[in-house]
């Protein structure tokens, strides 16, 4: 995936602004290249939550870097499917 981020973000009022963090920053934009398999996977997530492709995306993100976050402290993410399966470790390729 190649990702080229802009190096300005734009207020309501058109003008520039420094890129924030946290609820109410400033927007970002940001072009993706997505691979084949990670478009499917995108359309796949719009179609079962009905998020716009720019709110699955920030949400997958955030679940990416949670996860990334609990591994980097050594901790582990269990994954339980439905009827009662057994746990089993999540794995990011």
């Amino acid at each position: 995936m190649t990702v080229t981020v802009n190096s300005e973000a734009k207020t309501a009022g058109g003008r520039q602004s420094p890129v924030g963090r946290g609820p109410g920053s400033p927007l970002e934009r940001v072009t993706v290249n997505l691979a084949a398999r990670a478009s499917r996977a995108l359309d796949q997530v719009v179609d079962l939550t009905g998020d716009s492709k720019t709110d699955a995306i920030n949400r997958a993100l955030q679940v990416y870097a949670y996860i990334e976050q609990v591994m980097h402290e050594g901790g582990s993410v269990l994954v339980q499917g439905k009827d009662d399966a057994a746990p089993q470790l999540l794995k990011i390729f």
